[in-house]
């Protein structure tokens, strides 16, 4: 991919930041599950109770509840935020450094789709691992998708990103591990990279900082 025409930088957050595994998640809360109730959630889907909490429109305490209710958990707040939290695995410290590099260059935008439970792990992790501030610190502008009541695929995301900042589209590209994501970004005309395994941020831009 050539990136002369390219300015302005939007970044996933898991599994192209920070290392995420999902299935730790769903395996920590199914030991609470009285009944053994196989849990909707992975990259591609999952059930509306998750998409309620990642628009904001459940609370933290709503999301809990819920999650008791349709698996049947038999857990405490904290276990269930411990459970929710383990899928957030590690940041690697090569790839903070490559942001701030980038940053020198070109304008970097974070998009998420994400919660409240999470974005408080993801700073704490930031916190015991780097000098850094947060994670915003390392973005022009952030958009988690609780705060802004959006979540991708939806094209209205990224066209809040647009509109907000005053980007190009032609001059944008976008970053994610998920490819219903890359499709939406590319209908909308974004320019797009789906990262996956075994490729990271640092060896798709490795000729950009040397």
């Amino acid at each position: 991919m050539e990136l002369q025409n390219i300015k302005n930088i939007i970044f996933d957050l898991g599994g192209v930041i920070i290392n995420i595994d999902y299935q730790k998640s769903l395996h920590e809360l199914l030991n609470y599950s009285k009944t053994g109730t196989a849990m909707e959630f992975t990259q591609k889907a999952q059930s509306r109770l998750f998409d309620l909490y990642e628009t904001g429109e459940s609370t933290c305490q709503q999301f809990r509840d819920s999650l008791r209710q349709e698996y049947n958990l038999t857990a405490t707040d904290e276990e269930i935020d411990a459970a929710w939290n383990a899928m957030l695995l590690d940041i690697p410290k090569e790839r903070i450094e490559l942001l701030q590099e980038l940053g020198k260059k070109y304008r970097l935008f974070l998009l998420s789709n994400t919660n409240a439970i999470h974005l408080k792990k993801f700073n704490e992790i930031v916190a015991e691992s780097f000098t850094i501030p947060n994670l915003d610190s390392l973005f022009e502008q952030s958009y988690y998708s609780h705060l802004v009541g959006k979540r991708k695929p939806d094209a209205a995301i990224f066209e809040l990103i647009l509109e907000q900042n005053g980007l190009n589209k032609a001059e944008t590209l976008f970053i994610d591990d998920s490819i219903q994501h890359i499709e939406s970004a590319r209908k909308v005309g974004l320019h797009t990279l789906h990262l996956q395994p075994p490729l990271t941020i640092n060896q798709f831009f490795k000729d950009e900082v040397n």
